[in-house]
């Protein structure tokens, strides 16, 4: 979800060393069963893909919406009695990534219209590259706008499509015809609940099914399977790039409104998406240590312990600990708690820098050859820190190995991620990088052996992000607001 115009400031909060997704989405159709307090623990399950905002939107029988959001996490912003107020047999529920745009309550999903078949509430997760030219077309005709995202424009146009006439259906595909990028979405109506992926299905999204003694069907649409299985759904199968899915009483239809062309984000599978996540047939758990394994066959470097960068590095450093036979340890312990501060850290502290998140065991890391396992390096401003302090902590030497290609190029398709100059690997070679980062050797996994290791068609996913070939084309002034002059074919 994207932020089209209006930015607003934040203070004191220091660029990310890694991208950050967007959001998570969920949706549920389930009568008898408690829709709100069921899409709240979906969204509980999916709260590391956003803690900026969170909301749910319902539908009960009478076609009545009821719906609550607002900032912080899925635990500050419901509490019982909100959730006891959320009836109905139909839910969708956001949680959004905080990015370096307007962080404010009106820009919280789900997006609210009213159409003359009643509300519709739409989840977004992605961002649309044609904002200019859809922003345009709604202010032509007179469309009015509550809030600053692109997100939004989707549903305003689908209810556009609906006060013209159109069913659900025919509006939300009517809609998607104005739409350029990437989006996966989850749209409730008071007559039955959507779930849609653009034709690429750059982010992801699944179909569960909730097992109860009633007949009535009853289906969970969500980011990732992790979703599923918090609340007992069992996983059917993904919405397929470029399908729509409409689930009612009389269960669940499917319609390809568009070619499927399936390009799925390799960050999704690299780092996104939680381990217990299943793509394809394996958990990305098991992915992950195939990485670490592939890491091993093509970097091997003799040394005493391998360690990763908790918690994503841990999987492929494992794999790579297998593969090569050096013993695996955990070396860095994570503060799992620390999240935002405003309050300034002493310059003590702001020297000693990654210590608030991570901190080295000495008695693992001292006099030890060290190989450190990460999962990316986008700026290489954490890398460094970290080295420095496997080093303050005794380490003789550290190897540090990437379970994936350099990071040469931005993302326009819903991941949070620097322009281009500020990539540390757009600008400098692997032995610049490993300089920098005061490493004694880097080493970065191969762009074939990472798609190897997936087990699926190469071919099927996004990888952009290290070779700048983007499959949804990017209009000349969006390539301009990240990439490079000198990298933008005009």
């Amino acid at each position: 979800m994207r932020e089209s115009q209006n930015r607003l400031p934040q203070a004191h909060i220091p660029q990310a060393d890694k991208p950050k997704e967007a959001c998570g989405i969920f949706g549920i159709y389930a009568p008898g069963q408690p829709v709100a307090k069921l899409t709240y623990f979906g969204l509980y399950a999916l709260q590391h893909r956003g803690q900026e905002s969170a909301g749910i939107a319902t539908f009960d029988q009478e076609g009545n919406c009821y719906c609550h959001k607002d900032m912080g996490l899925v635990s500050q912003v419901f509490t019982e009695p909100i959730i006891a107020g959320l009836q109905g047999h139909i839910a969708v529920g956001h949680t959004r990534y905080s990015t370096t745009g307007a962080s404010v309550k009106v820009n919280a999903q789900p997006a609210v219209v009213q159409t003359r078949l009643g509300k519709l509430a739409l989840a977004h997760n992605g961002n649309l590259v044609n904002t200019l030219e859809l922003r345009a077309e709604l202010d032509r005709r007179n469309c009015q706008f509550q809030t600053t995202t692109d997100s939004e424009m989707i549903a305003i146009m689908m209810g556009q499509e609906v006060d013209n006439g159109k069913d659900w259906v025919s509006a939300a595909i009517a809609a998607f015809q104005w739409c350029q990028g990437a989006y996966s979405l989850v749209i409730g109506t008071p007559h039955g609940l959507i779930g849609a992926r653009d034709t690429y299905g750059i982010r992801p999204l699944v179909i569960g099914i909730l097992k109860t003694e009633e007949d009535t069907p009853r289906y969970v649409l969500a980011s990732e399977t992790c979703a599923l299985d918090i609340i007992g759904a069992e996983y059917l199968r993904e919405v397929k790039p470029g399908e729509l899915v409409w689930i009612t009483e009389q269960g669940l239809t499917s319609q390809q409104w568009s070619p499927s062309r399936p390009k799925l984000c390799i960050f999704e599978m690299i780092y996104f998406a939680r381990p217990d996540s299943i793509v394809g047939k394996d958990s990305l758990y098991a992915y992950r240590l195939r990485l670490g394994e592939q890491l091993a066959r093509e970097s091997y470097t003799s040394a005493d312990i391998v360690i990763g960068v908790p918690d994503s590095g841990i999987p492929a450093a494992i794999g790579y600990s297998r593969q090569s036979g050096i013993p695996y340890q955990e070396g860095l312990i994570k503060n799992r708690y620390v999240g935002r501060t405003f309050i300034q850290p002493t310059q003590s502290m702001r020297e000693h820098g990654i210590r608030m998140k991570l901190n080295p065991l000495r008695d693992v890391l001292e006099g030890k050859r060290v190989i450190l396992i990460d999962d990316s390096i986008v700026r290489g401003t954490t890398s460094k820190k970290i080295v420095r302090a496997l080093r303050e902590a005794g380490a003789l030497e550290v190897h540090m190995k990437i379970s994936s290609p350099p990071v040469t190029h931005p993302c326009f398709y819903g991941i949070d991620t620097d322009s281009q100059e500020h990539l540390i690997a757009a600008t400098k070679s692997v032995e610049e990088i490993a300089r920098q980062i005061e490493v004694d050797s880097l080493a970065y996994l191969s762009e074939e052996g990472m798609l190897r290791a997936t087990g699926i068609n190469p071919e099927n996913f996004c990888t952009a992000c290290f070779n700048g070939k983007y499959p949804i084309e990017v209009p000349d002034n969006v390539k301009r607001s990240k990439l490079m002059l000198e990298t933008v074919n005009l």
